[in-house]
């Protein structure tokens, strides 16, 4: 779903979630339809964030908490009976799960057991998707998803979601997200809702031929009411042709006008850029990065000249804001020297920026605060970036995250900066937004560095790579296609895809069979040893499900056979993991 900031669609969300009641018509669903939808703001909890995540799946965690009591209070039937119920309903892979759904959106395993409340804001944020997506459900709202999400966890996400096998309706402005996913997009303007098959690159293409044919029918309309009102000027005196005058009359005033769905985009922002550069810009020499004992980055030595475009890519915790803040001068060095020459100013956009506006002032006031521009002045740089009317008297408390960014880029915009860094910029920016700060970048003179999860800005805008790796930085040879694909071949790490030549294809081909039969013969090891783990599972079961059994055992001994039953069960389902991971592997 998609359409400007403010125009309903989270309207239409809360409508489905039953927090709003229509005004006139109905809403119908499935009766037995599941719904789990993104809450973007949740209170903090006490749960740790492995918990809190658990807790999507609201029958299991009931569950896995009333075993934890049973086996507290020793009473032996209900903790035979609930164990029993929680493996029925898959439970066991419930953990497992949870820890996938956490590693794949980027949350450290070491953090798994840290309080939610502990997380900020954006992580907070993370953890709620998190939750969201492990509830069972059959219809799937999204709210700006990949909000605070970076490129690696986006990945993961829209590959997640692709395997969804209920039906995903989303708020984005992500492209290259709807395009990987969207069968259908519906775009909401002016009160009403369009659909359009396919992607966002499809709708687009639709929507232009809709306007294209709606304006030819509205020049033919033209046409014919022009010839009417002829024949009504000719004839409106002759009382012979009275009638005829007459009707042609009612016939203009039945021709409703065709309403042409035009829409301009109301942002005309660009960043100016000084008239003198230095070579190069920025020096990066023998500079090693961290925070006190902790070494994030190791010595590296790099250059920025003008015109440079530059994409910093990464996993998550890899150090790229890390290298953002050295750039900007907000982080020493550990070794090494980080240098910006003599007219090389910066301009950072950062999220920290955005949490320290002052809310209680307006648009207005805060640009004028950092600059000596006029009232008139202020008012056209604010509109420049979609600020109209009365948005610029609002307070900045009352402006939505995609407003406040908007006013933190006019800040930057202010000034004739030669470098700009941007630490992922198009959070809560909608899609016209995006494509204007793509414009806006690819028309400034100087240098930009980017950390973004919007694909389509950094295909837009970036000419080179750099990777951060292994506490290493270097240039990246290939393009985010190719950065993708090391992602799912190296969750942990990406690492560039170097086999270019015959002679190496040839070597990987040879190893590819020879992996395939080792392959082969470690299926049927895992066979073997599931074989047996079933059977030892299944005895363990039936000792529960035996009252008489259960009754006369002693607490520590049930203890005992819980542990084996728990364990037999983690150790099934990480072999099934294996068998189903290395049938794919063979299958592709």
């Amino acid at each position: 779903m998609v359409g400007r900031n403010g125009v309903g669609k989270t309207t239409i969300f809360r409508l489905l979630q039953g927090q709003l009641r229509p005004e006139e018509g109905d809403i119908e669903q499935p009766r037995r339809w599941k719904t789990a939808s993104l809450i973007q703001n949740l209170p903090p909890s006490d749960l740790t964030a492995l918990e809190f995540v658990m807790q999507g799946d609201r029958e299991l965690f009931v569950l896995k908490q009333q075993i934890e009591q049973a086996q507290a209070t020793g009473n032996n039937d209900r903790l035979a009976q609930t164990i029993t119920e929680f493996d029925n309903c898959g439970g066991f892979q419930l953990e497992t799960n949870a820890k996938a759904v956490l590693a794949g959106l980027g949350i450290a395993s070491e953090e798994f057991h840290n309080p939610h409340r502990a997380f900020s804001g954006g992580w907070r944020i993370r953890l709620n998707l998190a939750q969201t997506l492990m509830a069972p459900s059959d219809l799937l709202l999204l709210d700006e998803p990949t909000n605070h999400l970076d490129l690696e966890a986006t990945s993961w996400l829209r590959r997640w979601l692709s395997k969804y096998s209920g039906t995903v309706l989303t708020i984005a402005h992500d492209r290259e997200f709807l395009d990987s996913l969207a069968d259908q997009i519906v775009h909401v303007q002016q009160g009403k809702a369009y659909t359009y098959k396919g992607g966002y690159t499809n709708f687009e293409k639709q929507r232009v031929e809709t306007l294209v044919h709606q304006q030819a029918l509205e020049t033919r309309q033209q046409q014919e009411r022009a010839r009417i009102q002829r024949f009504i000027d000719r004839f409106r005196a002759k009382d012979s042709k009275a009638k005829q005058v007459q009707s042609r009359i009612k016939l203009l005033e039945r021709m409703a006008p065709i309403s042409i769905l035009r829409e301009q985009s109301p942002y005309q922002c660009d960043f100016s850029a000084p008239k003198r550069f230095d070579q190069p810009m920025v020096s990066f020499d023998d500079c090693s990065l961290g925070y006190g004992d902790k070494l994030v980055i190791e010595s590296f030595t790099q250059r920025i000249y003008p015109g440079d475009r530059i994409g910093v890519l990464g996993i998550n915790g890899s150090g790229k804001t890390t290298l953002l803040k050295a750039l900007v001068q907000f982080l020493a060095p550990l070794t090494g020297s980080v240098k910006l020459s003599k007219h090389s100013t910066v301009g950072y956009f950062a999220q920290h920026q955005i949490e320290q506006l002052n809310l209680a002032q307006n648009s207005l006031q805060h640009l004028q605060d950092a600059s000596q521009l006029s009232t008139q002045e202020s008012r056209n740089l604010l509109g420049a970036w979609g600020f109209r009317g009365d948005d610029i008297l609002r307070p900045i408390e009352q402006l939505s995250g995609g407003e406040r960014a908007r006013l933190v880029l006019a800040t930057i915009s202010l000034n004739d900066n030669a470098i700009l860094v941007l630490d992922e910029p198009t959070n809560h920016l909608d899609i016209e937004m995006r494509d204007a700060l793509a414009n806006a970048l690819n028309d400034f003179g100087g240098a930009v560095v980017i950390v973004a999860h919007d694909r389509h800005l950094l295909t837009e805008c970036v000419n080179d790579f750099w990777l951060i790796r292994d506490k290493k930085v270097s240039d990246y040879e290939g393009d985010l296609e190719d950065y993708e694909k090391d992602l799912v071949r190296f969750p942990s790490d990406a690492k560039p895809n170097r086999m270019d030549s015959q002679k190496s294809r040839r070597k990987e081909r040879a190893n590819q069979r020879h992996r395939d039969a080792s392959s082969r013969k470690e299926l049927v090891v895992i066979e073997q040893r599931l074989e047996v783990l079933t059977q030892t599972k299944l005895n363990l079961q039936a000792k529960f499900t035996d009252k008489t059994t259960v009754q006369s055992a002693a607490r520590d001994e049930l203890n005992r056979w819980l542990a084996e039953f728990d364990q037999t069960s983690r150790e099934i389902e990480k072999l099934e993991e294996q068998w189903y991971g290395i049938m794919q592997k063979l299958d592709s």
